[in-house]
C-alpha cells in the first residue's frame, strides 16, 4: 500500500508511505557471550548473529512500525458503509498488509541508485539486502495482497487490483513527478474502500471519508518530497491548513446515517437529525487528538524549514493517521471500531521502542 501512512518518525505509525528505519537502521545486536568461567552450554553466536542481521534488515526495509497505520484503513472502511467488521475484513486487512509492504519493498528496490548517494545505510545500497531479492519481495507480496482481496469476494478484489497498479506506478513512475503526491493520496483512499467493498459489498458511502483520508495522505506526501533538503514554507504550512479543516470535518456529524444505522431515514422524522451522542463527543475527540498529534511539527517546520523539523514533520503526519481513521470510524456511527483503531496507536509505539525502530517515513 500507500507508504503514507504510516508510522510515526519517533513512533510509528502507514504513508506511503517510509524512509523511516531507513535513517536509524534498525541492525539487531548480537547475543551477550557467557561470562569467563561459567558454566553451561556454549552461547550460539556463530549462528544467531548473521540470521539476527537478516531479520533486522529487512524488518528495515519493510518498515514494520508502519504496518500499525494499515488497519484503520479497512476498519474505518467498513464503518462508513455500515457494517461490522468480519472475516472478509480480515482479509481486506491482509490484502492491505501485503501491498502495503510490497510498496515498501519495490521503493528501495527503485530508489537503490539515489539512496546509494543519500542513504547509503538502507538495506540495498549497504549490500545486506540484494536489490533481486526486494524486487522478488514486492511481486510475492503483490500476489499474496491480491489473492487475499479475491478471498474477499470480487468488489474487494475490483478495489485491490487498481491499488496494486497505483502502488507501482507511483514507486516506479511517478514518486519524482508532480503527481506523486496524488498518486499516494490515491492508493489510502483506495485502500479504504477495499475495506468497504470486502465488508459490505459497494464503496459509494465510503468515498466522502475516502476523501479525508487521501486529503491527509496528500498534505503528508507533499511535505516529505523535502525531507532531505528541507526549504520549503509552503508544503507544511498547506498540511497545517489541510489539518485544521479535516478536524473540523471529521467532528461534524455526518447528516446521511450509513446503511444499516438509518432508524429513521426520512427527513424531518426524529431519527434524522439525531442530538448529540457519546459517538459524536469520541468522534470530536479523537478529531483533537489528530490535530494535536500533526499541528504542531508542521507549525514548527512552516517556522523553520531545516531537514530535521521537516522529517519531524513528516512523522507527526504518519503518527495522526491513526487518530484520524479512528475519528472517520466514529464519525459514521462505529464507537467501537474507532476504539479499536485508536489503539494501535500505543501498540505501535510500544512495538517500535523493543525493535529499536522508532524512525519512520515515506520516501
Amino acid at each position: 500500500m500507500s507508504r503514507a501512512v504510516a508510522a510515526a518518525r519517533d513512533t510509528p505509525g502507514p504513508s506511503g508511505a517510509s524512509a523511516a528505519s531507513s535513517r536509524t537502521p534498525a541492525g539487531a545486536s548480537g547475543l551477550p557471550g557467557a561470562a569467563s568461567g561459567t558454566t553451561g552450554p556454549p552461547p550460539a553466536t556463530a549462528e544467531a548473529s548473521p540470521r539476527s542481521a537478516r531479520l533486522g534488515a529487512w524488518a528495515e526495509l519493510l518498515r514494520l512500525p508502519a504496518l500499525f497505520t494499515v488497519p484503520g484503513d479497512a476498519l474505518a472502511g467498513a464503518a462508513a458503509v455500515g457494517a461490522r467488521p468480519g472475516p472478509r475484513t480480515l482479509l481486506a486487512i491482509g490484502s492491505s498488509l501485503c501491498l502495503y509492504e510490497a510498496g515498501m519493498a519495490l521503493n528501495d528496490w527503485a530508489d537503490r541508485a539515489e539512496d546509494a548517494a543519500e542513504r547509503p545505510h538502507r538495506p540495498l545500497p549497504s549490500g545486506r539486502i540484494r536489490p533481486a531479492a526486494a524486487l522478488t519481495a514486492a511481486g510475492v507480496l503483490t500476489g499474496a495482497g491480491l489473492a487475499l482481496a479475491a478471498g474477499a469476494g470480487r468488489p474487494a478484489l475490483a478495489v485491490a487490483a487498481p491499488l496494486a497498479a497505483t502502488v507501482w506506478a507511483y514507486d516506479l513512475a511517478l514518486k519524482h513527478t508532480p503527481a506523486g503526491p496524488a498518486a499516494m493520496a490515491a492508493a489510502r483512499g483506495l485502500d479504504l474502500l477495499l475495506g468497504a467493498a470486502a465488508t459490505g459489498g459497494a464503496t459509494r458511502a465510503a468515498l466522502p471519508s475516502a476523501a479525508l483520508l487521501g486529503s491527509h495522505t496528500l498534505a503528508v506526501t507533499a511535505v516529505s518530497r523535502r525531507e532531505t533538503t528541507g526549504g520549503s514554507v509552503l508544503a507544511p504550512l498547506a498540511a497545517l491548513a489541510t489539518t485544521g479543516a479535516l478536524t473540523g470535518l471529521v467532528a461534524r456529524r455526518r447528516t446521511r446515517l450509513p446503511a444499516g444505522r438509518r432508524a429513521a431515514a426520512a427527513p424531518g422524522l426524529s431519527g434524522s437529525n439525531p442530538a448529540p451522542t457519546v459517538t459524536d463527543a469520541l468522534a470530536a475527540a479523537l478529531g483533537a487528538a489528530y490535530a494535536a498529534t500533526a499541528a504542531r511539527p508542521y507549525f514548527h517546520a512552516a517556522l523553520n524549514p531545516s531537514p530535521p523539523l521537516t522529517q519531524r514533520a513528516v512523522g507527526g503526519g504518519i503518527r495522526a493517521t491513526i487518530p484520524l481513521q479512528a475519528a472517520l470510524a466514529a464519525r459514521s456511527g462505529a464507537s467501537a471500531t474507532s476504539l479499536l483503531v485508536a489503539a494501535l496507536a500505543p501498540a505501535g509505539r510500544r512495538f517500535a521502542k523493543r525493535s529499536a525502530m522508532r524512525k519512520v517515513s515515506i520516501t
